[in-house]
């Protein structure tokens, strides 16, 4: 038995069927799709863009913004103008009793010193004027001073005077270091403000290795690091 013939007017009717079938069941299941996805909040995305341009804007502002620097030598001019005004630029007002009481007992001494130098001068000029001969003799002087002054040799008192400018001179000396050193305590201090000098410096011990003698040891390392 011969098997029906189909005509090729069939397929060609059938086919376009068959494509369109197709096209809805894909239309269909990408409409299933695009509804189970989640809708994104375009909101939110643009005040999250808007926050990062602050963000970046605030950045850029910290970074162009010039960061004020503790200067040496503003320390070291009111130290020098002023005692004492340099450790207070650099908040170590601890020092403060340090600075006013060198320069404090330096003055006492150079005070007290002066003092005892004019009473010895006075008295040997009183006691040169009265040993003179009588046209020159003038006693005025020599009856003011003390007991203890006309007691002592005209000698030993003009030595006396002599020693006690010596140490006028010398409070002057120490009165002036102590006011420089005053000046250089502000300005290294303001130059160590740039530093870390906080407690979290580590100092460690690490093993080591010296080249030059061919030996291992042990080293101290104290890392100091510049703010």
């Amino acid at each position: 038995m011969k098997m029906p013939e189909v005509s090729n007017n069939c397929y060609q009717k059938k086919a376009p069927l068959f494509i369109l079938l197709l096209l809805s069941c894909a239309f269909s299941f990408a409409q299933k799709n695009i509804k189970t996805l989640t809708p994104i909040d375009t909101t939110l995305v643009i005040k999250k863009i808007i926050a990062e341009k602050k963000i970046d804007a605030t950045k850029e502002i910290k970074k162009d913004t010039p960061v004020k620097k503790h200067s040496p030598k503003i320390a070291a001019t009111r130290s020098a103008i002023f005692a004492g005004l340099g450790q207070i630029y650099n908040k170590k007002y601890w020092k403060l009793p340090i600075v006013y009481g060198a320069l404090g007992v330096t003055s006492y001494i150079f005070i007290d010193n002066l003092k005892t130098y004019k009473e010895y001068r006075f008295a040997y000029a009183a006691r040169y004027k009265a040993a003179q001969p009588l046209p020159q003799r003038d006693s005025t002087d020599y009856f003011k001073l003390d007991n203890i002054y006309k007691i002592i040799q005209t000698e030993s008192i003009r030595a006396a005077r002599n020693k006690f400018r010596q140490y006028v001179d010398y409070s002057v000396i120490f009165f002036i270091i102590f006011w420089g050193l005053n000046v250089v305590d502000a300005t290294v201090d303001a130059h160590l403000q740039s530093f870390d000098v906080s407690p979290n410096l580590s100092l460690s011990i690490k093993p080591g290795h010296s080249e030059m003698a061919g030996t291992n040891g042990i080293s101290l390392v104290l890392n100091i690091g510049k703010k």
